[in-house]
């Protein structure tokens, strides 16, 4: 962001709004923002507890955006100097308990930041919402309208960093001003959840300052609650729409339409057309279509350029050079002068299989993808969910990033709306999430390949290991014999509410390891007993980038990424220790040990 890093680096502020350009804000003073009030402030990291509301403590340092209302100090909205039209926002932001703030696009579109944490029920003024239009006109109760809830309630606990991703439209607005197209969230994400998905903003949000227009700062609310940003990262796409024009065909009747020459070819038919299609002509099938035209950009440099097909297969050139050589899909780069440049797009129609679908896409140098032509025909595979009402078991192979898939795993769903599965083959807990549960179309849809999918908020706990080995001491490293002697898997056994309690050997001893859902939905319960543990027998029971502890048997793992309090170790002391490039929390095993996670 040019005028961001110049307002920084120079400590002023800008007379006029500048125009924002991809980057990274750097967060290293107020600069970039108009006049910040006194409630906002640079740290180096930021905590919050869970039992203090509105509350965070920073630390000294640079890289975090913090806002701190209070009693003495309501605060008041953050305006960036930069103004913006369409772009891509992506950010960390960390809640603190029963707080509330809001990222509003251009100064004018709510997104709503809030405490959600358990709501079962997310409404559009909760965490991920889009917030509501007003009227005061309107009759009583009815005076919020057009706002829009999240899919699902996505939201992690206060204190812990929440990972947001938006892609955002700006209105349109012919010569003379007028309004012609509204804006638009294409897309927003919530850790790792589409919350949204192409939703209309037919006109500006409770709170938004002015009339529409084209662009606009980036505002953050800053009367009402505590809130940290890090990471925040903006990808605009200033570049004016390209256009396709001056389209013609020719159709050629081709059994094989790769080995066709249209030097020696018959046409068939011939015309010109608005736009790509691979229906052009007279025939269903078997036939070559070949397009000429000028694909007109207003700014020279590299693009990503490409053409898609359904049904066969499609080349593209431009200015006389193969971008895409002939296939089911191509893309590739180009650098386009300004203006026009000569396009040539081939499509083959061969067979009767799949829908006839032909299209071109351009992308980069300041310009989000755009696409010409047909709609790609979508999968009308419905998927296969499944939800949990009650407690619900499910065996599958599940896939993990980073690791093999794993072959014995049980996922175990609650009315709770939290779920978790476990790795049979080595008495871990592999992963946990809130919201759906499975989604099992790769598992049951025709032949399937036996996977689950989670559907929800998740948070995985490292890589494969098992939960108790043996170590010589604290400092040492893990017995490399657990897949040998050292563990036995014995399935599990259901309580009166179907809830598993796995069971396996670990050196000698049996194990039995009770994973339970909390009632109010922020977490679960997981209780060990092990009979006559070995006096070197450790459980690992978190691994990540960073383990603090936060309060007495309180810990923050991972970077701020889940809660691990430890409710009895039999006496035994926990460790964070470091192993590699990661931190390990561990403790000997006196018997019985039992702890909550909370995300």
């Amino acid at each position: 962001m040019i005028g961001f890093l110049y307002a920084c680096g120079a400590g002023l502020m800008l007379a006029q709004p500048a125009a924002a350009q991809s980057g990274k804000w750097p967060l290293t003073d107020l600069s970039a923002f108009r006049q910040p009030g006194g409630t906002w402030q640079i740290a180096g990291d930021v905590a919050a507890r869970l039992g203090k509301p509105n509350t965070l403590e920073t630390a000294k340092g640079t890289g975090v955006l913090v806002n701190q209302p209070g009693k003495k100090q309501h605060g008041q909205d953050l305006y960036s100097n930069v103004e913006h039209g369409d772009i891509d926002l992506e950010l960390d932001y960390m809640m603190a308990a029963g707080s509330n703030s809001g990222i509003y696009f251009q100064g004018r579109y709510e997104l709503q930041l809030f405490d959600s944490w358990g709501n079962p029920a997310p409404r559009a003024a909760d965490n991920g919402g889009i917030y509501e239009r007003w009227d005061d006109s309107r009759p009583e109760g009815q005076q919020g309208y057009q706002g829009y809830a999240p899919r699902q309630n996505a939201s992690k606990a206060p204190g812990l960093w929440q990972h947001l991703k938006v892609s955002f439209q700006a209105p349109r607005f012919d010569a003379s001003g007028k309004k012609i197209e509204n804006a638009r969230i294409i897309r927003a994400e919530l850790n790792g959840v589409v919350i949204h998905e192409n939703v209309e903003l037919q006109g500006v949000t409770r709170g938004a300052n002015g009339n529409e227009a084209p662009t606009g700062p980036l505002r953050i609310q800053g009367d009402h609650g505590a809130v940290a940003f890090r990471n925040i990262n903006i990808t605009e796409y200033p570049a004016a729409r390209p256009t396709l024009t001056g389209l013609t065909y020719t159709v050629y009747k081709a059994a094989n339409a790769r080995e066709l020459d249209p030097a020696t070819a018959k046409a068939e038919a011939k015309g010109t057309a608005p736009t790509l299609t691979a229906n052009a002509g007279p025939f269903t099938h078997g036939y070559q279509l070949r397009y000429t035209g000028k694909l007109n950009v207003e700014k020279a440099g590299d693009y990503n350029v490409g053409v898609y097909a359904q049904g066969g297969g499609a080349s593209l050139s431009i200015n006389g050079k193969q971008i895409a050589g002939y296939g089911g899909n191509g893309r590739g780069k180009a650098t386009l002068p300004a203006g026009s440049s000569d396009v040539e797009i081939i499509y083959g129609r061969e067979g009767d299989w799949g829908a006839p679908t032909l299209g071109l896409y351009i992308a980069g140098n300041g310009l989000r993808e755009i696409q010409f032509g047909d709609a790609i025909t979508p999968d009308n595979t419905d998927p296969i969910l499944l939800e949990a009402d009650q407690t619900t078991i499910l065996r599958s192979f599940m896939d993990a990033p980073g690791r093999e898939k794993i072959t014995h795993a049980v996922s175990v769903g609650s009315p709770e709306k939290v779920h978790y599965t476990y790795d049979l083959d080595n008495g871990m807990l592999v992963q946990a999430w809130r919201g759906g549960f499975l989604e099992t179309t790769p598992m049951w849809h025709e032949r399937g390949n036996g996977t689950a999918r989670p559907v929800g908020t998740l948070q995985r706990f490292g890589q494969t290991a098992f939960t108790l080995n043996r170590l010589a001491d604290a400092g040492a490293a893990w017995s490399e014999d657990s897949a040998g002697t050292g563990f036995r898997p014995k399935g599990y056994v259901l309580d009166e509410k179907d809830r598993p309690t796995f069971r396996y050997q670990a050196f000698g001893s049996n194990v039995s390891d009770a994973i339970r859902i909390l009632p109010d939905g922020s977490g679960f319960t997981r209780d060990l007993e092990v009979t006559a543990p070995a006096a070197d027998l450790f459980a690992k029971l978190a691994e990540g980038a960073q383990i603090e502890q936060v309060e007495k048997d309180l810990y923050v793992v991972d970077g701020k990424s889940f809660y691990l309090r430890i409710t009895d170790a039999g006496g035994a002391k926990p460790v964070v220790r470091t192993s590699g490039n990661k931190q390990e929390l561990i403790v000997p095993v006196r018997g019985k040990l039992s702890y909550s996670i909370l995300f």
